[in-house]
C-alpha cells in the first residue's frame, strides 16, 4: 500500500523530526546569501521600508503560490489563477459601482463587494472542478481555456479600461496597516500557516499527498477523490480571488491587465520550492521560501537597474535549472 494511504489510514499522530523534513529548509542557505548579496548591492536593500515593501508586493503572489501547490500536490493544474486575480476584483467592483464609473449597471450595496470578490473565486473553482471530475477533462486544457475565458470577460467587462472607483470597504485589506505592518502580510501568513498546518497535521492534508503521489492507491484506501481534488480547487479559486482584493487595495484601482502574466512566476515559486509538477511532494514552506527567493532576486535586480523584461528571462531560467536539479537529484524523469 502507498505510504501516504497507510499514513492516513493510521489517523492522526504526533509528528516527530525526522532527516528528510531538512529539504523543507534547503532553500534558506540561498535567502541567506540573497541578503547578504543585497546588502552589497545597495544598502537600502536592508532598510526596514524595503523590506516591508518587497513582502507586501509578494503577499498577492504568496497567495497565487499557495493555492497552486495545494493543486500541484493534489496532482493537478490551474493556470486560470492569474486570470481569477483579475476578474474576480473587477466582476464585484462592477456590480457595486455606478454605470457612469465604469460599472455594469447592477449598483449592489457597495459591502458586498468583497463577498462578491470571493464567491466569484468560488465559482471559477467549482466549475473547473466540474470540468474536469464529472466531464473528465484534461486539468491542463480546462484550466489553459478557463484563463483565456476570465481574461476575455475581464477585457469585456471593464471595456479594456481600469476601474479606479474602488468601495473604501474593498480596498481596505490592501491598504491598511496592522500592528505596524500592511494588512496583507499579515493575511498571508496567516494563510500559509493555516495551510501548513492542514497539510501536515490534518487528515484532509494527508490526502492531497496521498491522491498527488497514487491516485489508484488512494481510492483503495477509502479516500473520495473527487471530493478532496473539488473541495481543493474552489479554495484555491477563492485564495486567487483573495490575492485580488489585496492587489486592488494596494493599488488602488483594477487594471484591464490584472494578473497577467504572473502565473509564470507562480510556477517558478512553486517549482523551486520543491512542489513536484507531478504531485504528491512538495510543502508549503517550501513554496513559501519560493516566493521569498523570488521576491528578493527581483529587489536585488531592480535595485541594480537590471529592467523588468530581463527579469522574467530570469524566472524562465530558475525555473529550467529547477526542474533540471530535480531530475538529477531524484533520478525520476518528469512526464
Amino acid at each position: 500500500m502507498n505510504h501516504n494511504v497507510s499514513t492516513l489510514a493510521t489517523g492522526p499522530r504526533v509528528p516527530r523530526p525526522r532527516l528528510h523534513r531538512l529539504r523543507d529548509f534547503a532553500l534558506v542557505p540561498a535567502i541567506l546569501a540573497l541578503v547578504v548579496a543585497g546588502a552589497f548591492v545597495d544598502p537600502v536593500f536592508l532598510s526596514p521600508e524595503n523590506v516591508i515593501n518587497v513582502l507586501q508586493q509578494q503577499t498577492e503572489l504568496a497567495l497565487v503560490v499557495l493555492a497552486e501547490a495545494i493543486v500541484l500536490i493534489s496532482g493537478r493544474f490551474d493556470l486560470s489563477l492569474e486570470s481569477t486575480v483579475g476578474l474576480a476584483p473587477a466582476l464585484a467592483i462592477g456590480l457595486v459601482v455606478p454605470a457612469v464609473n465604469g460599472g455594469l449597471g447592477t449598483e449592489l450595496p457597495p459591502g458586498l463587494a468583497l463577498v462578491l470578490c470571493l464567491l466569484v473565486g468560488l465559482l471559477i473553482g467549482a466549475f473547473n472542478g466540474l470540468l474536469i471530475l464529472k466531464f473528465r477533462l484534461s486539468a491542463f486544457i480546462v484550466t489553459l481555456g478557463m484563463l483565456i475565458v476570465l481574461r476575455g470577460l475581464q477585457v469585456g467587462i471593464t471595456g479594456g479600461k481600469t476601474l479606479f472607483e474602488v468601495p473604501s470597504s474593498f480596498s481596505y485589506l490592501g491598504s491598511t496597516t496592522w500592528l505596524g505592518l500592511p494588512a496583507s502580510i499579515w493575511i498571508a501568513g496567516v494563510a500559509f500557516g493555516v495551510g501548513i498546518t492542514v497539510l501536515g497535521y490534518f487528515r484532509s492534508g494527508r490526502a492531497l499527498y496521498a491522491i498527488g503521489g497514487n491516485a489508484d492507491a488512494a481510492r483503495s484506501g477509502g479516500i473520495r477523490i473527487d471530493r478532496v481534488v473539488w473541495t481543493t480547487l474552489i479554495v484555491a479559486g477563492m485564495l486567487a480571488a483573495l490575492a485580488g482584493v489585496l492587489m486592488t487595495g494596494r493599488l488602488g484601482s483594477v487594471a484591464a491587465a490584472q494578473g497577467q502574466g504572473m502565473i509564470f512566476t507562480v510556477f517558478a515559486a512553486a517549482v523551486i520550492g520543491g512542489v513536484s509538477l507531478d504531485g504528491g511532494k512538495g510543502t508549503l514552506f517550501g513554496a513559501l521560501c519560493g516566493v521569498i527567493v523570488l521576491g528578493l532576486i527581483n529587489n536585488i535586480l531592480t535595485l541594480a537597474g537590471v529592467s523588468a523584461e530581463w527579469i522574467q528571462a530570469i524566472y524562465g531560467a530558475i525555473i529550467l535549472t529547477a526542474l533540471v536539479l530535480a531530475r538529477v537529484t531524484s533520478g525520476k524523469a518528469q512526464d
